[in-house]
């Protein structure tokens, strides 16, 4: 089955992995030369190859981004494909609220895109094991490892729930201050 890299992000990416330098990066059990080599990847990099793909040909997978469908190619992907129920939309990692992403992992039935609401047909999945964010574990083992430790951690990334847990957690954890700013607050670094 074709796959295509319709992202000029991801094709940065790619252009990375394909460096000599990029494999010392990646874990040792990791073998990015059998992504790399797959036979049917191909990598869009053109306006007229990303166009042709709103209408494929036959069966494929396009990965593109943006991860929350709020902007760039993918937005026209999904507005020739999501009224189509033999195609399925998989998001990888965590959509934020607001987002097109969180409306149709939220099961929208229509989705409003430059300026017309488009029914939802497709399968669409959420899929987390791919995020690339790092979870809460993590980012204590992170904080704790700092020396010198912070003064302050600012919590500001995430729903406003999370953060303020997180914010309590580190607190709590590592005896660190941790805050979540109000919005429009400044502080000074």
């Amino acid at each position: 089955m074709p796959i295509f890299i319709n992202s000029p992000m991801g094709s940065a990416a790619l252009d990375v992995y394909q460096g000599t330098g990029a494999h010392a990066e990646l874990r040792a059990d990791i073998d990015i030369s059998a992504l790399l080599n797959l036979p049917t990847l191909r990598d869009v990099r053109t306006k007229e190859e990303s166009v042709a793909l709103n209408r494929p040909a036959q069966p494929c997978i396009i990965i593109s981004a943006s991860g929350m469908a709020t902007g760039g190619r993918v937005v026209h992907h999904l507005r020739h494909m999501l009224p189509d129920p033999r195609n399925a939309v998989v998001f990888t990692g965590y959509q934020a609220l607001g987002t097109r992403g969180r409306s149709l992992v939220e099961g929208a039935k229509q989705i409003k895109m430059y300026g017309r609401y488009v029914p939802v047909k497709a399968e669409v999945l959420l899929d987390t094991a791919f995020s690339v964010h790092a979870d809460a574990p993590e980012l204590l083992e992170w904080l704790a490892a700092l020396s010198p430790a912070p003064q302050v951690v600012y919590c500001v990334h995430g729903e406003p729930k999370s953060a303020e847990h997180l914010a309590d957690t580190i607190s709590e954890e590592l005896g660190l201050m941790a805050v979540v700013p109000r919005y429009g607050e400044v502080v000074r670094l």
